[in-house]
């Protein structure tokens, strides 16, 4: 996927192989998908590249993540059972998310190359720039990982 637009082609096809197999919540969810990149294509007026793709499937995981939490505390466990579902197809498309423990140790490691750079040890303060920086290393790395997660991860390492 690395040239603008092929998750979406990719997307058409497994559409199409939903279709025949006659798989209802996959189709419906395959479609959520293809429509959400191609708002956000026609919102930007040209193809997406694979990082704005990832982008939008990411705030699609989001959301539903969101949903969840709703659902769980209005006593509809069988919504929150449908947007899960929709999480595991909608991550089919992405990069292996970080388990924990990897995080953590990418979070080390940055914010370690961070304080030698500057010469003192990070507080509090330089969060931010703590988080940026591991969301930049994640990027490069081709995984991923959830901004809530990375932003605990290194509020935990800067001892806040």
């Amino acid at each position: 996927m690395t040239e603008a637009g092929a998750l979406e082609a990719i997307v058409n096809q497994q559409v199409i192989v939903a279709m025949k197999a006659h798989d209802g919540e996959r189709t419906t969810t395959l479609r959520l998908i293809k429509n959400a990149l191609k708002n956000k294509a026609i919102e930007k007026r040209e193809l997406l590249t694979p990082a704005e793709e990832q982008a939008a499937l990411a705030t699609m995981i989001k959301q539903r993540r969101d949903s969840i939490e709703q659902f769980t505390k209005g006593n509809r466990p069988e919504l929150a059972a449908k947007e899960a579902t929709e999480i595991a197809v909608i991550e089919e498309f992405l990069p292996k998310a970080l388990d924990e423990a990897g995080l953590s140790a990418l979070v080390t490691e940055v914010l370690a190359e961070l304080a030698a750079a500057a010469g003192k040890p990070l507080t509090p303060k330089e969060m931010g720039q703590g988080i940026k920086a591991v969301q930049a290393r994640l990027q490069a790395a081709g995984v991923r990982a959830e901004g809530r997660l990375v932003s605990e991860a290194v509020k935990k390492a800067l001892g806040s």
